[in-house]
Formats: C-alpha cells, sequence, structure tokens
C-alpha cells in the first residue's frame, strides 16, 4: 500500500515552481542589497583618530586622511601600522554591513559562496 500525502502537501511540480520563483526573488533582492553595498563607504580610524582610512564596498580604498602630526619622518614604521590598522577595520566594518544586510534578505540562511 502506497502512502498520499494530502493535496498541497508534499513535493509536486506547484510546490517546486514556487520554490524556484520564491529562489528567483530572493536572488534579485540579494543583487540588488549587493549593489547597494558596493556604493556605502566604510571608514575608520586608528591612533585616536590620527589616522582615517575610507573603503567603499567593494574595498576599494576611497581616501587616507591623516593628521600632521602623525607624521614623524623618525617613525614611519608607526604611521605604517596606523595605516594597516585603519584599513583592517574599515574592511571589518563592510564585511560586517555585508552580512547583517544579506542575512537579512536570506532569512539567516547560510548560502556560501553567495558573499
Amino acid at each position: 500500500m502506497k502512502a498520499r500525502l494530502p493535496k498541497g502537501m508534499g513535493g509536486g511540480p506547484s510546490d517546486m515552481n514556487g520554490m524556484i520563483k520564491q529562489a528567483q526573488k530572493m536572488q534579485a533582492k540579494m543583487a540588488e542589497k549587493q549593489a547597494e553595498l558596493e556604493e556605502r563607504e566604510f571608514s575608520a580610524t586608528s591612533g585616536g583618530g590620527m589616522v582615517e582610512v575610507v573603503i567603499n564596498g567593494k574595498k576599494q580604498l576611497k581616501s587616507i586622511s591623516l593628521k600632521p602630526e602623525v607624521v614623524d619622518p623618525d617613525d614611519i614604521e608607526m604611521l605604517q601600522d596606523l595605516l594597516i590598522a585603519a584599513a583592517n577595520q574599515a574592511m571589518q566594518e563592510a564585511d560586517a554591513a555585508t552580512a547583517a544586510e544579506m542575512g537579512k534578505v536570506t532569512g539567516g540562511m547560510s548560502l556560501p559562496g553567495m558573499f
């Protein structure tokens, strides 16, 4: 004897079409959100505000601002460290914003390779 599911329950063709449409809708929302995020700018500072780095959502460096007093010809290594710290912080903020926004679109579902 075969078990039968009531109409509307189970994996019939209409359910598959609905799932495909839902996936396409989610994909379109994700592409739209990704485009928005790529246009956003993220900034971070280091050295108590002595160095500021601004990147966009594509993680492209947009600007670097330095306070004059941070430029010490005898301590270039400190300036380099401050630049790296600010750039890394800005990228982490971009990653966090991307994960949060995409999480809203996907309902928290993890989609490997999507972002």
